[in-house]
């Protein structure tokens, strides 16, 4: 079996997943940040459910970003962790590429599939791919306006949390896939870099956060 952890967006989403393809997924949601309460129970009753214990799990595959700094710290920290109490491989799977295939796989047809990620505000982490769901273009930040599409294939299928941002700018032949990532997306790709032992160094895996780390200043009360 292979774990899937999902932490890059706003629900906290877990699974199981054969080398064979048979797949169970179970998830938090919330409208605001859960990881830190949700992802070890979430994956403790998974096991139990599914009558799988520790030793059972082969591989860890994690979402590493773009997406939700502390998710995705969450999601790592904890996969590495676990990978060396098990003594198995993680396989990272970056976000905007477990959006695309799944998108294509769901709804073919398209010439481009462009992982729409939120950033906040009229920001996004885009990142494209073709009808084959080739990269064409590495995540990078990208600001929403009326210049998203020239000189672009038509039609484009917009996938992501970030994909209604797009809708004042696309064009009659465009379609948006507004949707959270979740672990489901994570197992194809999965079982394949598992079949071709296509795995993270574990001591150097990191999240991929795109953009430095700015914290904010806290809301609460502090000592004067």
């Amino acid at each position: 079996m292979i774990l899937l952890i999902e932490t890059s967006g706003l629900n906290c989403s877990v699974g199981l997943v054969s080398t064979s393809g048979e797949l169970h997924v179970a998830e938090a949601t919330a409208d605001h940040f859960i990881h830190a309460e949700s992802l070890h129970p979430l994956m403790g009753n998974l096991l139990q459910k599914h009558r799988q214990t520790w030793q059972d799990i082969q591989a860890i595959a994690v979402s590493l970003g773009p997406g939700s700094y502390t998710g995705l710290r969450i999601g790592v920290s904890s996969a590495k962790g676990l990978a060396y109490a098990l003594n198995i491989p993680i396989i990272g799977i970056r976000t905007s590429e477990s959006l695309a295939r799944f998108a294509k796989k769901n709804q073919p047809g398209f010439l481009q599939y462009w992982s729409m990620i939120d950033a906040k505000r009229m920001e996004v982490y885009c990142a494209t791919f073709d009808a084959s769901g080739v990269r064409l273009v590495d995540d990078f930040p990208c600001i929403i306006n009326d210049q998203l599409t020239e000189n672009q294939a038509q039609p484009i299928l917009f996938v992501g949390d970030g994909a209604a941002k797009c809708s004042p700018f696309i064009r009659s032949s465009d379609a948006i896939l507004h949707l959270q990532p979740s672990a489901e997306m994570l197992a194809e790709i999965a079982i394949e870099r598992w079949n071709a032992q296509q795995f993270e160094d574990t001591a150097y895996c990191e999240p991929f956060y795109l953009k430095d780390y700015i914290p904010g200043v806290s809301k609460k009360n502090t000592l004067l």
